[in-house]
């Protein structure tokens, strides 16, 4: 395949593009995530009761209510943070540089009809006798000013570090797209692993991630920007979170969820092949949009 706008992407990179550098970078960037975290969390801990504390921490870890879900996006306010302060201290570069040019622009053009896309299919999904209602409309509304710029931060964070910063540094050394395209994949993949979740079947939301993130990363090159790939993983989750969400997990807020045993295959199969399905088709929408 061949990638036109990934070297002008790139090139920002370039400079400051040693193995050892962006380890060292990936590293600080996890450290310091994890550090404020933790320390944040802390903080919280020091102010609530035991008891409180402990349920508001399963609610922040399923997600499973409004409360729990926006501190669970809001979590990734460090990542985000971590990751421009590693751009700018270990490789003398400015944050815009993990963006590309007119990321903006591209960011509107993808996600209007992705949305579009997520709507017209909505009907369908609700036809499955496995999918009901959940959180009443009126209090999703009530929500979304504050869930959906806390969902642009969870996934702008995962985006800057994984088709951003780790992509470009990656890319500045080889034009090889095992390098730049799968290797970041493969690592967003393997945070996907969530055997309490999933039992045995915990190796297909790891392959599912892996796939998405060679696609947002495709996308990428493609726009030699974070435009498209941001679209399309806000669209992803905007659908899994606030229309149909899978029982137990960040359904908080989900208008509709769907109970299944994640743990059998022969019920999760059939979901996984649509959802599947469903990315193909959103990242080849992506690709028409742009004329890529």
């Amino acid at each position: 395949m061949h990638y036109p706008r990934l070297a002008q992407f790139a090139a920002p990179a370039a400079p400051r593009a040693e193995f050892w550098r962006t380890g060292l970078g990936m590293a600080g960037i996890a450290l310091l995530y994890l550090a404020a975290t933790y320390g944040l969390l802390g903080l919280l801990a020091g102010q609530m009761a035991p008891l409180a504390f402990a349920r508001l921490m399963q609610a922040m870890a399923q997600g499973s209510s409004p409360g729990g879900l926006m501190l669970l996006l809001a979590s990734f306010l460090p990542l985000g943070a971590a990751v421009i302060f590693v751009t700018q201290s270990l490789h003398a570069r400015p944050f815009a540089t993990l963006l590309g040019h007119r990321t903006a622009p591209d960011f509107a053009r993808v996600l209007v009809p992705l949305l579009g896309l997520i709507l017209v299919t909505l009907p369908f999904q609700l036809m499955d006798p496995d999918v009901g209602r959940a959180t009443p409309l009126g209090r999703v509304l009530s929500w979304l000013p504050l869930a959906l710029p806390m969902l642009l931060v969870q996934v702008g964070a995962e985006e800057l570090v994984f088709r951003g910063y780790l992509l470009q540094q990656l890319a500045a050394r080889s034009r090889n797209p095992i390098l730049w395209m799968l290797a970041p994949s493969a690592l967003f993949g393997a945070l996907h692993f969530s055997p309490a979740d999933f039992g045995t079947n915990a190796i297909w939301p790891v392959l599912w991630a892996l796939v998405f993130g060679c696609l947002a990363a495709d996308l990428t090159a493609r726009a030699g920007n974070l435009g498209p790939a941001l679209a399309f993983h806000f669209a992803t989750n905007l659908s899994s979170m606030l229309l149909v969400g899978l029982y137990g997990n960040l359904d908080g807020l989900s208008l509709y969820t769907l109970v299944i045993n994640t743990r059998d295959l022969g019920a999760l199969g059939p979901y996984l092949a649509v959802d599947f399905a469903a990315m193909i088709a959103a990242w080849l929408a992506a690709r028409l949009m742009l004329r890529l």
